[in-house]
């Protein structure tokens, strides 16, 4: 058995890391402001917020004076989501790579997690629908607490695991990832194929960045020996 001294973690976000779902949620966005009567955002507003909690990402894209509710934008989201997927119509590929480096790090004794701004329900559909829920040892969302970039949920992870914060690194494509992982004490991956920027990750403070997945598990072990 190894000691919780030996154990090291790392921890995925999902939309925009491990699955490619932006034209999915674009879709959501549009049906969900469309429904209240509202003009929808452009997908490169909506690409912003992502990986932000559902709530707080209407928000940020509903202009000040619309006098829309972010809570019932929110629901009327869900339930396009919903039907969505109850037409077999959800798009959500894994990134080129993903397997093969979740692959690598757990030969090299990583335990993993994942972070996002997904609600628990539905990142599980999403991982089980590329059997890979089991893979992860921790599921962390904003279900329960403060999303990112709190570092909350990465602290919850690390507590799940008994992991310490040296020992663990985020993997995500976003600023919030990395300031959610800078807050936290942990190391900050950033991925180049996601929905912010590259030199916008660095000037959040990525440790590094990989440019594919397959650059992912030496970065890590790079960061986290």
């Amino acid at each position: 058995m190894r000691s919780l001294s030996s154990l090291r973690l790392a921890v995925f976000d999902c939309d925009g890391t491990l699955v490619d779902s932006q034209h999915t949620i674009f879709k959501a966005v549009s049906t969900a402001f469309q429904s209240l009567g509202a003009a929808p955002p452009r997908p490169e507003q909506s690409r912003r917020v992502i990986g932000l909690p559902l709530r707080e990402a209407l928000a940020a894209l509903a202009l000040p004076d619309s006098g829309l509710d972010p809570a019932l934008l929110a629901e009327r989201y869900r339930d396009a989501f919903a039907a969505a997927r109850a037409r077999h119509d959800v798009e959500e590929p894994l990134f080129p790579g993903a397997i093969e480096a979740l692959d690598a790090l757990e030969a090299d004794g990583f335990l993993l997690g994942v972070a996002s701004g997904k609600g628990l329900r539905g990142l599980e559909r999403t991982l089980g629908r590329h059997d890979i829920l089991g893979r992860f040892v921790t599921l962390q969302t904003s279900d329960v607490g403060p999303g990112k970039p709190n570092p909350d949920m990465l602290l919850r992870a690390m507590a799940d695991t008994g992991v310490e914060a040296p020992a663990c690194a985020m993997i995500g494509d976003t600023v919030f990832d990395v300031q959610m992982a800078r807050a936290a004490g942990a190391k900050a991956v950033g991925v180049a194929w996601g929905y912010h920027d590259v030199d916008e990750l660095e000037a959040a403070g990525a440790h590094a960045i990989a440019a594919t997945f397959l650059e992912v598990p030496r970065t890590v072990h790079r960061l986290v020996p």
